[in-house]
Order: C-alpha cells, then structure tokens, then sequence
C-alpha cells in the first residue's frame, strides 16, 4: 500500500541547498527527455523502468514547433532532422483513392520550423544514447511507495527500494505511481470522482513501419517532404488507414477500427492475445485495401510480425496530477487522442515545464517541492485541457464512420473555410516552452509566439548579484 505523511520538515540528514534527487518511473518519451533536461540542469535523477528493454512502438511520431525550440536547446535538433522528413500535406481519400479534401501545413517563414515525422524508433534510440547508462535501470517494476517527512521510498518488485527527494510517474497511460497514489487518495477521501473512471477507448489500431523498401517500386520513398495518405473507408469498409514515408526508404502505415462498428474491433477489444499471430489474422482480412502505392498488403509483406503494434486509442484528462512528492507527466496524466498528432509534444512539454520548476527548488524542503509541483500543475493544466476538444473532434473527423461523423467530414472538407483552418494553427503553434534555466534558441519565424515564463532562481540570483554589487560600491 502507498502511504503519505505529510509534513513541512526538511530532511535533516541532507543540505537543504542541495538540489532534490528526482526518481523517474518510466523510459518514454517523457522520462527519458525529463532526465537530458535534469542533466543539464545539474538535479540528480535516476530512471527506472519496468521492461527489460526498450522496444518503442514501430510508428510514425509527428514533432511540431511547439517543441522543436526546446530540442533545439538541448543540442539535439540537427540529430533529429538527420532522421526526420518534412511534413508538409496531408491528403484525404475514399477507399478508392478519390480525393476527399487536402490540408496544407503554415509556411517555414512564418513559423520558423517545419512539422516533422518519423519512425518512433529513432527518437527512442537518440534519447537513450543522450541518457548516462549508470542513470538508466531496466527491469524495475514499481509495486509500491511511500512518502514521509523526509523524502519518498520506492519498493520494486525484484524486492529492491530507492530512496529519493521527488517521484515522477512518467510511466504511461496505465501509470503504477497514478494507480498507487490514487488508492491512497481515494482512502483518504482527496481523490475527485472523475479520477475514478476508466478511460475512454474508442478505436483500435494496427501499426507498423515497413523494411528499407526499393524506390523503382515505391518512388514516393525518395521524396525529400513526407505526405500523409489517410484513406476513409466507406459504410461498407468502416477503417481508416494511413500511411507516411519516412527516412531510410520506409514507409509507416497504421489501420484503425472504430469499436461500435466493426465487430472484428469488438472481439479484438475482448480478447487478451496480443501475440502476432493474432496480429496477423486481423491484416490477412483487411490486406486488400488500396493505398497510394498499391495494396495495403504489399506493405504488410515488408513489415516484420513482431515489428506490428496493436494500440488502444484512448483518452481521459486526469484531474489529480499532484500530491505530496509525487508528480504526473505525459500520458500518466492526461491521455489524448493521437488524432491530432500531439502525443509525443505534450509528453515532452512536460518534461520542459517540470524541469523548469524542479530548477526552481530553493532550498530543497517539503514546502518547496510541493509548491513547485502544484505550480507545474497550474502552469500546464489549462493548456493540455484546451486540447481535449480539438483531439476529439479530430479524431472523429479522420477515423468516425457514424452518420454523423460523415456528415462532418463532408461539412471540414468542403464548407469550412481554409482561413479558419489557418487561424487555429497559427495559435497552437504560438506555445512553445522552453528550459528557461538554458539560453533560448533562437527566434525562428515571422509569427510572435507566447512569452516564455523566466525562471524565478535565476531572478532571484540575478537580483541578490545585482544587491551584492550595490553594497560593495557603497
């Protein structure tokens, strides 16, 4: 059982001008950018992780200007372009490949990066490259935590525990630090009813990226931008596949089933193998779908079985992502559809946002660690909120098929009108936070974006130098 005893004493057996040591449960995407960006802030962290190796999913991840300027500070952005292809368009078809609608990205000028997609792979293996080995610890299952006065234990399931200042459940949709600290609440009576529920699944999805592929055959391979092909099925053929070219000569698809319709998503909901097998039964029978370069099964044949995924959509905004010395990042926090492509940014958002308030703890007591977390909170809350209706009304959009889901398909593509579609981008990408404890990039495009908020320690330490300097002139 997790308990917590709270308590405004600091730990007397370390230096309150330390800085806390920060425990991450989880090697995704959150986790891993969370630790490069507690490295260069000079906090120790350690990372644990419940598998015993990292095997990311085989799709395709889009990364926007939202984030770009914070990979950017950290070194890192000529890396990711080196494996990234500009994501410039997408194209709507039916399922037999007439145009429904196109949709344009905001120009490079303006918004100073471009979108960028590529396999998730490949982002996996640049952050763990970037991570010290000795801060990584695999096959370390949470089972358990308790917080007191003086820091936070944690109990792994190989009957090893750690001690640290800060936990942070970076640990996924299904998080164990969320699940044990909401049982703890929920005794306590401090856990809000909407916290309670189960998340909402509403598709399924089979994805996967293809081997190197010939470009005499697949032309479209050799492209320097990547173009995104969403084909919608009709009445009869109720699935939505895509497809996107990546570097390397590959191509990553995904099929996606909404439930409720076809009864092939309701048995696979049902059912508890995931093994490929299973997999493959399902891409045998729908292998036959048209895609702008041939049969959706001619890019099964090149995908290895054990490279395919089956993954939920899923989708619920937690209310609770705080309390004592824990904290929630990413998806343990708030799950969004993956319909507008802002998964893997808002992971990594938080990871920004958190940083920047861990850099904050001066000095390291109970008092300043629980208000840094509950300002991190504060500070990212309402701009993950706003997301919810964009990613829902997306996600209907693209992958529904009810009538009403067609209907407004038909109302986007052919009614609304494109500067509206262009008003909503240019305010998305107006949010860009960065590390403010790190010079900022620089700026990048005509368009203004929002304010970064500064770090409260270095005004501070700025406005005690600036004191200092003053006295000694006296």
């Amino acid at each position: 059982m997790t308990t917590i005893t709270e308590a405004p004493t600091p730990n007397p057996n370390s230096a309150a001008d330390q800085p806390p040591h920060v425990l991450i449960s989880g090697a995704g995407l959150a986790g891993l950018f969370l630790g490069i960006l507690l490295e260069r802030a000079g906090i120790p962290y350690d990372i644990y992780e419940r598998a015993a190796e990292i095997k990311p999913l085989g799709s395709v991840i889009c990364l926007s200007p939202n984030i770009l300027p914070a990979i950017e500070q950290l070194g890192l952005l000529d890396e990711v372009m080196s494996f990234s292809k500009p994501a410039l368009r997408n194209t709507f078809y039916t399922g037999d490949l007439d145009i429904i609608g196109k949709t344009e990205t905001l120009t490079t000028d303006l918004v100073g990066y471009d979108r960028i997609l590529f396999a998730r792979p490949e982002l996996y293996d640049l952050l763990v490259r970037k991570t010290p080995p000795e801060r990584l610890h695999m096959s370390k299952k949470i089972v358990s935590f308790e917080h007191d006065q003086y820091g936070v234990t944690v109990k792994f399931g190989d009957s090893t525990s750690v001690r640290g200042d800060i936990l942070v459940g970076a640990d996924g949709a299904h998080s164990a630090v969320r699940k044990h600290l909401y049982k703890t609440l929920e005794k306590r009576g401090l856990l809000p009813e909407s916290d309670n529920k189960e998340m909402n699944r509403g598709y399924i999805s089979l994805v996967g990226t293809t081997e190197a592929l010939d470009p005499v055959r697949y032309p479209g391979v050799l492209k320097e931008d990547s173009e995104s092909f969403y084909i919608i099925g009709d009445k009869n053929t109720p699935y939505t596949w895509v497809t996107f070219a990546v570097p390397g000569n590959k191509i990553c698809w995904c099929v996606v089933i909404q439930m409720g319709i076809v009864d092939v998503a309701d048995e696979q909901f049902k059912s508890s193998d995931w093994v490929p097998q299973e997999n493959k039964k399902m891409m045998d029978a729908i292998r036959h779908f048209k895609t702008p370069y041939g049969i959706i099964g001619d890019l099964f044949d090149v995908t290895p079985i054990d490279r395919v995924s089956k993954v939920y959509f899923e989708d619920q905004l937690f209310e609770t992502w705080n309390h004592g010395r824990t904290v929630l990042i990413g998806d343990a926090a708030h799950k969004l559809l993956p319909s507008s492509g802002a998964g893997a940014v808002n992971a990594m958002q938080d990871a920004v946002l958190l940083a920047n308030h861990l850099y904050d703890i001066r000095p390291t007591t109970f008092n300043n660690i629980t208000q840094a977390l509950s300002d991190y909170k504060d500070e990212r809350y309402e701009a993950i909120k706003d997301q919810y209706p964009q990613s829902y009304i997306a996600a209907k959009l693209i992958y529904g098929h009810t009538l009403w889901e067609r209907i407004l398909r038909q109302v986007v593509f052919n009614w609304l009108p494109t500067s509206m579609q262009m008003k909503q981008l240019l305010k998305d990408t107006a949010y860009r936070p960065q590390a403010n404890f790190l010079p900022q990039a620089p700026k990048r495009g005509t368009m203004d974006t929002i304010p970064q908020q500064p770090s409260k320690r270095l005004q501070k330490e700025r406005e005690d130098e600036t004191r200092n300097k003053n006295v000694a002139a006296l």
